[in-house]
């Protein structure tokens, strides 16, 4: 039987060949993916141990210029550790932003891995953590060291002033050196300024202070004895541990980091092979169906029932191995590509080799081979059940009344059950409610995919009669022709289904989505623009006395955040400028009046107010962040703007009870004279020193941020369910193929009375776009229901949710999803326009 199931194979090679195709993708992915990840995590954790081969012990304070509560790691501190017995050298090492710009004066980088550090040298003058390739380190204030990689895009050379940004106003510095480093705020495509030890204290910290340090060993002495001796000469908040330890806990967060990464690639390769088992079953059934009269004759000889069954699951087999060894050969090159995708994307990759690990390999090939043998199960089970007398007959057998009586009465039960899940989490709402529409999306389209066949026949009985007006004699047998076999055009539709469904499930969520984010932002803010820092950090109070003198500003008002405890329950304020704040921003007064912020007195949005009891003129007795006393009086109740903190208080307020050493201003918002201008916005970048640090966004820009990461999400969406597309439309030509193959005899007839090549090819091309479009028409409903569903239960976390149906997407899915039928109708067509039509009638 092994022998007949490899013949079978060699005989059937082209038809074979989609599913070879289909499961080599899939197969391509998943094994792309693991070897992807296994390479990108071991790069960084040798990089992470590399950076930490000579750390006996790291010390981290978690110190920064906005928490006076944790002290860092002073002068004298490190002095002592310095001293204790088997101790080499211990480094302070402080950090924060720091952002360099380019000739056209833009910021290099990506702004959150934008860093700057202080240079520590040793006792030769060398820093270990950077390696010098021109010019040498900082040795005083008013020089600095670039990254290579800034020093190449800024078009800097030793000697070259560079203006660098830091949370205040720009500066200049000369550029004293150029290094390169295994740094990972460079790798991620980020730059690295290094300041002189005293200067890069003054910015970040305060003088003489470091936020951690690092301690060698001298030879022979415990990492373990050293923790134990630097422990009590710490600070309170410190933490200390050795460099191995550390090393240790940096891979485990970067194997979590990476897991998402994983989880997601491997969703979307999962969904690819699920698309891939319609394809493959498909052809398997078509393959049985062709060869009725030879299995038959098997079973008339002696052949077991078993036998059969064995004899196609190892035909699958050797399809899958086939299958697998090509897609994990295409694997190992979508790992490199993807390695060298992200070089070009500005992320750097630490050296090291391509890791296939045992996991990568034995998943890829049992998920190939898996999938292949699971996915001819059935086929292979009819084929066990075709009898000897069939081999008297050419005649196919066809699924008995009472099988597709069950079949469509089990679908259509697992339909309802998932429909009413789906429904049942939309009402649910929340967290949970989403868990029960995912549940209830699996079901309900397992269900209609079981339903597809019974659904084919009044679906395409709709546009039969438009076909056959307008393509007369091609048309009417095209549509008859998809519904000939309900079963493989179902399974041929079902892939289609699939991926439509998800492609348009995430197009109406993200859509619905982006509008109601659009339009909270455009009813909320009335400013012309924003200004913030590119870190996302706070923005240094030199920029409010910088707007206060520039051209053209009508009003603006900061965003600065406060905190104090009403009745010891914590609350979170903006602090604004009084009389400007309601020029920015769109705020409508319940209650009371917004200018008693002037004398005083704070607003606050009704929904926390009535949650609280809270009516205007109350008082309220609060503990401030600085831990002092005192009592606000509300003048002002005002319906909660989704950009301001649920009180409302004076800036000035806000600054005398700050607990931080400077205050944390998130943004400032600017209403402009005339609106916004190209000469506006230019007074207010000049205003601001023109600090590349800086961005300075108007309307459209700001809608842009907050509503562009869910089109940058659709986007990638797109391109991972790309591939499962690719799967259903080869799904497509193989039915197609295989369809013609099956139908020569009648092709040849038709061919002899009178249907010339033209019409031969018009008619297999509509029942490809018929197929297609009716895939899609499933596809695109069921995505609709599922995209309302869990738009629903997100609902109440988005003010103005509103349902948003993109008709203009949806119709360029169902003409996409025409083009791929006529695109997938290209070679069968072709093929069953060219046979001969002699030959092809006595075909048997």
């Amino acid at each position: 039987m092994f022998r007949t199931a490899l013949r079978n194979v060699l005989a059937h090679k082209a038809r074979l060949l989609m599913t070879v195709l289909a499961v080599m993708l899939g197969v391509a992915f998943v094994s792309g993916t693991l070897v992807f990840t296994d390479t990108l995590g071991n790069a960084f954790r040798n990089q992470s141990a590399k950076s930490y081969d000579d750390v006996a012990v790291a010390v981290d304070t978690y110190a920064g210029t906005h928490d006076e509560k944790t002290p860092g790691i002073d002068d004298a501190t490190l002095e002592k550790i310095r001293g204790l017995d088997g101790v080499a050298s211990a480094t302070g090492r402080v950090s924060g932003f720091a952002g360099v710009a380019d000739p056209d004066g833009k910021l290099i980088g990506n702004g959150w891995s934008n860093t700057g550090a202080n240079f520590a040298p040793g006792k030769d003058g060398k820093d270990a953590s950077y390696v010098f390739t021109d010019g040498s380190g900082p040795a005083e204030n008013g020089s600095v060291a670039l990254d290579k990689d800034t020093a190449s895009k800024g078009e800097y050379k030793v000697g070259d002033p560079v203006r660098v940004a830091t949370n205040g106003p720009v500066k200049e510095y000369t550029l004293s050196g150029i290094f390169t480093t295994e740094d990972g705020a460079v790798n991620a495509g980020g730059s690295l300024v290094l300041f002189d030890t005293a200067t890069a204290q003054k910015l970040y910290l305060k003088p003489g202070v470091f936020q951690d340090a690092t301690v060698t060993a001298t030879g022979g002495v415990s990492d373990q004895k050293l923790l134990d001796a630097i422990t009590p000469l710490l600070p309170e908040n410190a933490t200390a541990q050795t460099g191995k330890a550390l090393a240790e806990e940096q891979a485990k967060d970067i194997e979590s980091g990476l897991a998402g990464l994983n989880g997601m690639l491997l969703a979307f390769a999962g969904i690819a092979l699920f698309v891939g088992v319609f394809l493959i079953a498909n052809t398997f059934t078509m393959l049985i169906a062709q060869r009725t009269r030879e299995l038959a004759l098997m079973r008339a000889i002696g052949a077991t029932r078993r036998q059969i069954k064995r004899s196609v699951l190892l035909e699958a087999a050797v399809v899958g191995t086939i299958a697998s060894v090509i897609g994990f050969a295409l694997g190992l090159g979508l790992a490199t590509g993807l390695r060298s995708a992200m070089g070009l994307l500005g992320g750097k990759i630490p050296a090291g080799p391509l890791i296939v690990s045992p996991t990568a390999v034995l998943s890829a090939f049992a998920v190939g081979i898996l999938i292949t043998v699971l996915a001819a199960w059935l086929p292979a089970r009819r084929a066990a059940k075709i009898a000897p007398v069939a081999a008297m007959s050419s005649v196919h057998a066809t699924a008995s009344t009472k099988s597709l009586v069950v079949r469509n009465s089990i679908g259509g039960v697992i339909a309802l059950l998932g429909a009413a899940g789906i429904v049942g989490g939309a009402a649910a709402g929340g967290a949970s409610g989403r868990q029960l529409v995912a549940g209830g999306a699996f079901f309900a389209l397992i269900g209609v995919i079981i339903l597809i066949p019974l659904l084919s026949r009044p679906v395409i009985a709709l546009v039969r009669p438009l076909l056959k007006k307008l393509f007369g004699v091609s048309g009417k047998l095209a549509s008859q022709n998809a519904v000939r076999n309900p079963r493989r055009t179902g399974a041929t539709a079902s892939a289609l289904a699939i991926g439509l469904t998800l492609v348009t499930g995430i197009s109406v969520l993200g859509v619905t989505l982006g509008q109601a984010i659009d339009k909270m932002t455009t009813d909320n803010i009335r400013a012309d623009y924003m200004v913030s820092m590119a870190s996302g950090d706070s923005l240094d109070e030199s920029a409010l006395t910088a707007l206060a003198k520039a051209d053209g500003v009508a009003a603006f008002s900061p965003q600065q955040a406060a905190y104090f405890q009403v009745d010891g329950e914590p609350h979170s304020a903006s602090g604004v400028t009084p009389g400007d704040v309601e020029k920015v921003f769109s705020l409508t007064t319940v209650s009371g009046s917004l200018g008693s912020l002037k004398d005083g007195q704070v607003a606050v949005g009704s929904k926390t107010a009535k949650s609280n009891g809270w009516k205007t003129g109350d008082t309220l007795p609060v503990t401030f962040d600085d831990e002092k006393k005192g009592e606000l009086t509300i003048g002002a109740l005002y319906e909660q703007n989704e950009f301001l903190s649920p009180f409302l208080i004076p800036k000035d307020l806000a600054d005398r009870h700050s607990s931080a050493s400077r205050p944390e201003i998130r943004e400032i918002w600017i209403k402009a004279d005339g609106g916004a201008s190209k000469a506006n916005e230019q007074a207010i970048v000049d205003a601001l020193g023109d600090n590349p640090a800086m961005s300075v966004m108007d309307r459209q820009d700001i809608r842009d941020v907050f509503g562009g990461f869910i089109n940058t999400a659709l986007n990638i969406m797109y391109g991972l369910l790309a591939m499962a597309l690719l799967i259903a439309v080869l799904g497509v030509v193989n039915t197609l193929a295989m369809s013609v193959f099956e139908r020569q005899q009648e092709i040849g007839m038709l061919r002899a009375i009178g249907l010339d090549r033209g019409r031969v090819k018009r008619m297999i091309r509509l029942e490809a776009v018929v197929i297609s479009v009716f895939g899609a028409v499933i596809g695109v409903g069921l995505g609709v229901f599922l995209g309302w569903a869990i738009g629903r239960t997100l609902s109440a976390d988005i003010p103005g949710y509103a349902l948003v149906v993109p008709w203009d997407r949806l119709g360029l899915f169902l003409l996409l999803a025409a083009l791929v039928g006529v695109l997938a109708s290209l070679w069968p067509a072709r093929s069953a326009s060219k046979l001969n039509m002699l030959t092809a009638i006595k075909t048997e």
